[in-house]
């Protein structure tokens, strides 16, 4: 992997494949690049459709430096990462994909990113409008600092302990970032670019899609198979990233409309959540 001393000196470690229009790749929490777009198959899907898929670990995963500090994890911290990364890249335009935690980073990212032309939030929906989730910042960080993994109860906290510890993670430092200073809720009005909202229909994390793509100035959702932690290792996951930008490539702006799935009853267990 290639590094970039970022704006505060911590060390962000990233890939580029491919050539042609840029798409910047965000993880999820407790993930890295490799696990979120490698793995599944997304950097491929990318190049093959001849996108430059630019996938970074963020800070306190991966490869990239990891502080235990909270304070290294304010609300703008990893928003300036990204945009380190692409001045650092030279990228005049870009496309930016987010999952789960990257799609928050995205909500911070794109209001002040003028470079950004479309956007897709994989991971969130109706969780992310209402301002609250299923599980706490200070229940995570108590499950990644608890001593005995099966001491956890919140089913939430157990099962990104164990993704962190099935990982290698670093979870002192996941912990910090749960404990950060909390960022304002994001203001969905000022994503003004085209949003593609993407859920695996077992998401109990995300909830509902069409209220955040409902929410959005200029939002759509898609349902793949999956829950949270398995719905970008479905085809149909690439498959409609790769079918959004292009469509945004060529200025055939996708229209704010209803959902789509490619499993039947996915709708309908998506909207029970």
């Amino acid at each position: 992997m290639q590094r970039l001393a970022s704006f505060d000196g911590t060390d962000i470690a990233y890939v580029v494949e491919g050539d042609g229009p840029a798409v910047l790749l965000l993880h999820g929490f407790a993930g890295d690049h490799k696990v979120n777009w490698v793995a599944p198959g997304v950097v491929v899907a990318l190049v093959h459709a001849g996108h430059r898929a630019i996938a970074y670990d963020a800070r306190g995963h991966g490869e990239s430096g990891k502080p235990h500090d909270p304070a290294a994890y304010a609300p703008d911290a990893m928003p300036r990462d990204a945009q380190a990364l692409l001045d650092h890249l030279g990228v005049d335009e870009v496309d930016i994909v987010g999952y789960s935690m990257g799609a928050l980073v995205a909500t911070r990212l794109v209001p002040v990113e003028p470079r950004t032309r479309s956007v897709v939030f994989g991971g969130v929906g109706a969780s992310l409008v209402e301002g609250r989730g299923v599980t706490s910042r200070r229940q995570l960080a108590e499950g990644l600092l608890a001593d005995e993994p099966r001491s956890v109860t919140n089913p939430v906290a157990r099962a990104f302990r164990r993704f962190a510890d099935r990982m290698g993670a670093d979870r002192f430092a996941l912990a910090a970032i749960q404990q950060a200073p909390r960022a304002e809720r994001p203001d969905l009005t000022k994503i003004t670019v085209p949003a593609l909202v993407l859920v695996g229909d077992g998401d109990t994390i995300a909830k509902n899609p069409d209220e955040l793509a409902a929410a959005l100035p200029r939002g759509t959702s898609r349902i793949v198979r999956g829950d949270h932690l398995t719905a970008m290792h479905d085809a149909a996951f690439s498959a409609h990233i790769v079918e959004f930008l292009n469509l945004c490539g060529r200025g055939e702006v996708p229209p704010a409309e209803g959902p789509s799935t490619d499993s039947e009853g996915a709708i309908d267990g998506v909207r029970r959540l």
